[in-house]
């Protein structure tokens, strides 16, 4: 089973989740995991991942376009969903957990305000977790941005990230995350601009950029096993948690950084 204790230090609320975790979960037992987009670039990553991992179990895949019986099926024997699907497949899938009582992480992009309301509603019902990027090192560079941002109130600030070619969400998720960081510290929206070039996996970058000097953050993806790493790490926490929408800096206790 994978250790997440370090992020338990400060925060009531996830003490309280582990406390629930043991109360509702075998330790001894694996985590069973339904994965939804299953046959994706992600999907394939997430299976190989709970293959080589101690305390979890592959319980089944299925696509957007399965029937309803098949996932529901599934969730018999479920401990908890990952989702890296499509995001019109993942509200129906969040709602189908919410009706099962199984936990749901969703790591799909592009998601209207409509679709991510639904994913916050089956939130009132089950543990959801939402975050565009699986990495804990990509999410702490974007708590901080908001930080630096507003401390260096003199600066342009551009967000540049690249991907692969057949990623269809633009700007990415991720950097979109980013930039709600800093327009909720400094009321201003950063420069965004994006590249889709060859296999790529994820480079996110941001440049702080004053008159005489810049500041640059840059996160390079080495490739998918990071993500899928991320997210096991993540279910893990998740399944112990009470009904709530979530999202990584929840699971890393970013919240509590004091500045």
């Amino acid at each position: 089973m994978l250790s997440v204790m370090l992020f338990f230090v400060r925060n009531n609320c996830t003490v309280m989740a582990v406390n629930i975790y043991s109360a509702c979960f075998d330790m001894s037992k694996n985590l069973k995991i339904v994965v939804c987009g299953s046959e994706g670039r992600m999907g394939r990553a997430v299976r190989a991942e709970i293959d080589k991992t101690q305390g979890f179990e592959f319980a089944g895949g299925v696509e957007s376009g399965d029937s309803p019986e098949r996932f529901a099926e599934l969730l018999r024997d479920a401990s908890l969903v990952i989702d890296f699907s499509f995001k019109d497949a993942s509200p129906v899938f969040a709602e189908s957990c919410a009706a099962a009582g199984i936990p749901f992480l969703c790591g799909v992009t592009g998601l209207s305000e409509e679709q991510m309301n639904r994913l916050k509603e089956a939130g009132t019902r089950i543990p959801v977790l939402w975050s565009p990027n699986m990495s804990p090192a990509v999410n702490i560079m974007t708590a901080v941005s908001g930080y630096i941002a507003r401390k260096l109130p003199g600066f342009d600030i551009h967000i540049h990230e690249i991907h692969h070619t057949a990623k269809k969400d633009a700007p990415s998720g991720t950097a979109l995350n980013i930039a709600r960081h800093i327009k909720h510290e400094t009321g201003k929206e950063p420069a965004m601009t994006s590249a889709r070039i060859g296999g790529v996996t994820g480079v996110h970058s941001i440049c702080f950029g004053g008159q005489y000097e810049t500041l640059e953050f840059v996160h390079r993806a080495g490739s998918r096993p990071l993500f899928a790493a991320g997210a096991l790490m993540a279910a893990e926490w998740l399944a112990g948690c009470a009904p709530g929408f979530y999202n990584y800096s929840d699971f890393l206790n970013l919240k509590e950084l004091e500045f």
